[in-house]
């Protein structure tokens, strides 16, 4: 099968003829029909991912039909599904009270696994995966695998967002775009941030309350004075200590700062306000991914038109344009997302 393989950070994807992927016992291989560029993946294109080394396939956001199924499999050759990232293995303790996200036997194609910048990926423990509702699109169902399913478990689960809550977003790439959309939908008032105007402008278009430019202000003291006070619920959605910072301070006292935003390699460690932690009694969460067993009800809603999220994908590329898309996130971004949907090329 064709696939883009890591061989050097920082340098273009390999695009190669490798070996079809082994059926697993407990799951399935799927034919991918599309798989989403995510920061993430460019955490491990860097270099800075810990699971990829040279030799790895990137791509944990995708769909696809079923074209082999080993003899434990949940689903069945021709059958076309979508994927959670964390795929948990459904008998340890966190999966039996419902946290399969924290799983400690988990597996992740594109890190611990190989993924799915490829033609066919392998899925052990398949019962993590949905059926894909006829009427969704390919693209639009990979862009759901991380960026969406993270969004909604933190604004729903973690953060316990309330109708009428401000809620600050910081970063409004698939994350914060996601976390937009998904807070009006549920009665917040959404504040974006960014250091891209267009990105800001389109937030907005898409029904954003208001927006900040970090680079014109003082984010947090802008949030406070634009929510009379403070947001309730701040999503940080790039994994920096600037962001992260800002997210913390521009809270109202109880507020709740949600950690989406990948902290690894540099950003491993960061310099904390604890003073404002401290004084404002704020609570502080983090969140990876989401329980397989949420994904109904999201892609129900979806379904029935609750939400529109089509405005997320921004275009679909070839498996050779993914590079190009890692290399632009090593800057400020133009909005949406890129989906990779022709594996030919």
């Amino acid at each position: 099968m064709r696939a883009a393989v890591v061989r050097n950070f920082n340098q273009d994807l390999s695009i190669e003829d490798v070996a079809d992927p082994v059926c697993p016992e407990n799951g399935v291989v799927l034919e991918v029909a599309a798989c989403g560029v995510c920061r993430s993946d460019y955490h491990g294109w860097t270099g800075e991912h810990p699971r990829v080394k040279s030799g790895s396939i990137l791509g944990h956001e995708y769909c696809g039909t079923v074209v082999q199924a080993g003899p434990r499999a949940t689903y069945a050759v021709g059958e076309r599904l979508i994927a959670p990232f964390i795929l948990a293995c459904g008998s340890c303790p966190a999966c039996h009270t419902g946290v399969s996200n924290t799983c400690p036997n988990q597996i992740v194609p594109g890190f611990s696994a190989p993924g799915a910048y490829a033609e066919y990926v392998a899925v052990p423990f398949d019962h993590n995966l949905v059926r894909l509702p006829e009427t969704m699109p390919p693209a639009l169902a990979a862009g759901l695998g991380c960026r969406v399913t993270t969004a909604w478990h933190a604004l729903t689960d973690r953060a316990a967002l309330q109708p009428g809550e401000w809620v600050a977003v910081h970063g409004t790439g698939g994350i914060g775009l996601s976390a937009m959309l998904l807070g009006k939908m549920l009665g917040a008032r959404v504040v974006v941030v960014d250091v891209v105007e267009e990105k800001l402008t389109r937030a907005v278009q898409l029904g954003a309350d208001a927006a900040v430019n970090a680079t014109e202000t003082d984010t947090a003291a802008a949030i406070r004075d634009i929510t009379g006070g403070g947001a309730q619920v701040s999503i940080e959605a790039l994994g920096i200590e600037a962001t992260t910072n800002a997210s913390i301070e521009c809270l109202a006292t109880l507020g709740r700062h949600v950690q989406i935003g990948m902290p690894v390699g540099h950003t491993a460690r960061m310099n904390i306000n604890m003073n404002a932690i401290y004084m404002k009694n704020l609570a502080v969460y983090g969140t990876r991914g989401m329980p397989a067993w949420k994904y109904p009800t999201l892609l129900g809603m979806i379904e029935r038109g609750a939400i529109d999220l089509g405005p997320m994908v921004a275009k679909e590329i070839p498996l050779s344009g993914a590079s190009a898309e890692l290399r632009a996130m090593s800057g400020p971004t133009s909005p949406g997302t890129s989906v990779i949907t022709d594996f030919k090329h």
